[in-house]
């Protein structure tokens, strides 16, 4: 949001900003690390090189390291002066009952494990240590060369890579599929290699485990892995993040659809509202001009979560607007009729800093400071919106929450560029409809009849259905026209959703159809007024036609996007 007033702040919005007092621990300092390499199988060659590379972090970065082979480390007194303890390659059964005990003490007060590649080879009969490492090896083929996708790019693990890694190692298999209880932030893509066999192939990891937390990577055989900058800097990450020193989001993700992804195909589903823009740079929006906002017009949100990176280089601006209808071009439309959840962290009004709904519920501001990343440095939000409940999240920990009397319920997302000089970046913007949201929509690709088509044009009725903003049907300039879609079988319908272009219909009924004979009006109306109408109905069968009786400009009918919303 640019730094100028929009409108005057209630004084109970203002008290209410004082309201919320959330609890977290900021980052601790790191001063010590074990690194334990005991073998009871194979022991790797690259060990002692990577008990350097740890090494030579720790004089770099102002942490002492302690090597050892020992086993006898692992007592109560010995372990609590380690903020981490990295397990480089160890292999078979390592530990007595005594020292699992304690290793398990001391993750129950908050430790620090880093697990590197045969970590996962080791204590199979030990199903604590199991679910602490995320999964136990099962086997691997040949060193060979593989793409690895970076999947989390606001870790700080993680941060410094680009969407697709390209590295020789020894690629693990795990006997199990870790995903749905850790945060995965790289996987492999077992199409550019061979021996592969889990299909969606998790390699590193992080998640909050009893008390404790862990990081994993299976990268690391190789003894060139230590000399390799990226592994190195993704390694000290990994240190920083088990012993907390770094703020990170650990927490599983499941269910999220990405709607930017960091292709070029996903940002033609997007839309520019006002001056300025973004340039695609490495899967990244790189902002540039404003105030402007680049917005996603492809569907409505209701009761989601919405997780996205962030990053600004300096004391920049931007935000990320929920809850608003369509835009019609002008980015000032979200500012009154949505929210802004805000991305500024030096201006004066604690209701316009970052975390904040802006002007209307500052954050925590100690809690956010406490986990907030420095400029120039990736932050994660997820924000969630439930009815008119606003939850707000910064790199895992809850900071804001606001229950808002603006009509937010439904509505679309976007991200701002605030202005030239106010650079921001966004990447990795996913959506996840909860239960009692959105559904899914029956009509997307499925086969459409229309009254008529637009002479000489493409717009077929297709268009409507396809989930691309850029294409539409078009029918000829007369009345009555109709465009109706068959949904393969008898649905429960929920919600239609038309995204009307300048041509719209004054006056149209929705109907359901079990034939495409016999019709019933679910809805109409005489009062079209274009844009987006989000319609909620009740009917079932396996046809839905929209026909229009009266248009309200000289053209014909013209739909952006037809949905048909129910539970799938």
């Amino acid at each position: 949001m640019t730094r100028a007033v929009f409108g005057i702040v209630s004084v109970l919005s203002l008290l209410a900003a004082l309201v919320f007092v959330p609890v977290a621990q900021a980052a601790a300092q790191l001063k010590n690390v074990l690194v334990f390499h005991k073998t009871a199988g194979y022991q790797h060659p690259s060990i002692p090189t990577g008990i350097d590379a740890i090494r030579t972090l720790g004089r770099q970065n102002g942490f002492t390291v302690t090597a050892t082979a020992d086993a006898n480390y692992f007592t109560s007194t010995n372990l609590i002066r380690f903020q981490a303890v990295v397990w480089l390659s160890t292999t078979g059964d390592v530990l007595n009952d005594n020292q699992q005990k304690a290793f398990e003490d001391y993750i129950a007060k908050g430790g620090g494990y880093v697990g590197i590649h045969a970590a996962a080879d080791t204590e199979y009969d030990w199903a604590w240590y199991g679910g602490l490492v995320g999964a136990y090896f099962h086997s691997h083929p040949a060193n060979q060369t593989a793409r690895i996708r970076v999947e989390d790019r606001s870790n700080v693990s993680t941060s410094h890579l680009s969407q697709t890694w390209t590295r020789l190692d020894e690629w693990y298999n795990y006997r199990t599929n870790p995903r749905a209880n850790v945060r995965v932030l790289a996987s492999l893509d077992e199409s550019s290699y061979s021996g592969g066999n889990m299909g969606d192939h998790p390699i590193t990891w992080c998640h909050d485990y009893q008390g404790g937390r862990a990081w994993y990577t299976g990268l690391g055989h190789t003894t060139e892995s230590y000399s390799d900058p990226a592994f190195t800097k993704m390694l000290l990450g990994g240190i920083k993040i088990a012993s907390r020193a770094a703020n990170a989001d650990c927490r599983p993700e499941n269910g999220y659809t990405p709607i930017f992804d960091g292709s070029q195909t996903s940002l033609d589903q997007w839309r520019q509202a006002g001056p300025g823009g973004f340039n695609l740079v490495d899967g990244t929006l790189v902002s540039h001009g404003g105030m402007g906002l680049l917005w996603f017009p492809v569907r409505q949100f209701s009761n989601y979560s919405v997780r996205l990176d962030w990053m600004m280089p300096g004391d920049d601006n931007g935000g990320v607007f929920i809850g608003f209808p369509d835009p019609q071009g002008d980015p000032w439309r979200p500012v009154s009729a949505g929210h802004e959840i805000q991305i500024d962290a030096t201006d004066g009004d604690p209701t316009r800093t970052t975390g904040s709904v802006y002007s209307f519920r500052a954050p925590d501001r100690a809690l956010r400071d406490s986990v907030l990343n420095p400029p120039g440095q990736w932050n994660a939000y997820e924000i969630a919106v439930h009815g008119q409940l606003v939850e707000v999240w910064l790199n895992g920990v809850k900071i804001n929450e606001y229950t808002s009397n603006r009509d937010i319920a439904v509505g679309y997302l976007g991200v701002q560029n605030d202005g030239a000089g106010l650079d921001i970046s966004y990447r990795n913007i996913r959506v996840r409809q909860d239960a009692g949201g959105g559904g899914t929509d029956f009509a997307r690709g499925r086969p459409v009849f229309v009254s008529s088509v637009e002479p000489g044009s493409s717009h077929v009725g297709e268009n409507a259905v396809d989930g691309n903003n850029q294409t539409r049907w078009g029918s000829v300039h007369a009345d009555p026209q109709w465009i109706a879609v068959d949904l393969g079988e008898t649905r429960a319908v929920e919600r239609v959703r038309l995204s009307w272009e300048a041509a719209y219909a004054r006056v149209y009924k929705i109907q359901i159809s079990p034939d495409n004979e016999n019709w019933t009006t679910m809805y109409s109306t005489e009062t079209g007024d274009g844009g987006v109408d989000e319609v909620l109905v009740a009917g079932s069968g396996r046809y839905v036609r929209v026909e229009g009786t009266q248009r309200a400009t000289q053209w014909g009918y013209s739909l952006w996007d037809l949905q048909v919303i129910g539970k799938g």
